[in-house]
């Protein structure tokens, strides 16, 4: 191509480009419309990594109002957390509250209706979650910090509505020492840490009882699992 005429097309190619650039320049940078807000996923604790010689009492449902277990819970001033649901304390709240007024005791998200959330879509997973929190808060005055998912399943889902309903944690269990239908696990040599998951159920007072026992043996004193678990 001749140079003349060379010359002549990047004039217009120019000519071109100048009417866009100064039409970026008044319009701006484009930019995408912002996303919602989605809560950051909480921790999820099995056991709790520290050298204090802790371990850590959890009891979950409140079915069974055993007062030979409230006993023990008050008499050696053990601060266990209580994932409870709604339903097994809407006919005997006092119960509890004599376990939160009385005690150590604090009482944790468990659900509402005690289902597999990983079954359920976002939307019901916050009703379960979201609805424990309030109805603790209504009854106890105290709303729950840590959540047990039912049968320790949970999802991507479940970590993020946790958050979203003011869990700091969701907290799952070392040993399981309930006895079921008169099988009563073996006890194992607790560290610094554990966290033992019990139930209100028939044999809570003696379930309790062994699991106190053993961690006596190995040197270790129940402590508030909430002042363990960090964000």
């Amino acid at each position: 191509m001749p140079r003349l005429r060379l010359r002549h097309a990047l004039r217009a190619a120019l000519a071109a480009l100048v009417p866009l650039a100064l039409l970026g320049a008044v319009a701006g940078p484009a930019h995408a419309a912002p996303e919602a807000a989605w809560p950051e996923p909480v921790p999820v604790v099995s056991h709790v990594e520290t050298t204090d010689p802790v371990v850590f009492i959890t009891l979950d449902d409140g079915w069974y109002h055993d007062p030979a277990a409230a006993r023990l819970l008050l008499d050696r001033r053990v601060p266990a957390s209580l994932f409870l649901l709604p339903g097994a304390y809407s006919y005997d709240s006092g119960y509890f509250h004599t376990l939160l007024d009385q005690g150590r005791s604090r009482v944790e998200n468990h659900t509402v209706g005690h289902p597999d959330l990983t079954t359920l879509d976002a939307a019901g997973q916050k009703a379960e979650v979201c609805g424990a929190r309030d109805q603790h808060l209504a009854q106890f005055g105290d709303g729950p910090r840590l959540l047990r998912p039912p049968y320790g399943t949970y999802d991507g889902t479940t970590r993020t509505t946790a958050r979203e309903c003011g869990a700091k944690a969701l907290v799952t269990w070392t040993y399981d020492l309930t006895t079921w239908g008169g099988w009563t696990p073996p006890t194992p040599r607790l560290k610094a840490g554990d966290i033992i998951l019990l139930h209100f159920n028939e044999t809570v007072t003696q379930d309790l009882e062994r699991a106190l026992d053993a961690a006596e043996a190995a040197g270790l004193k129940p402590a508030p699992l909430r002042d363990y678990v960090t964000e």
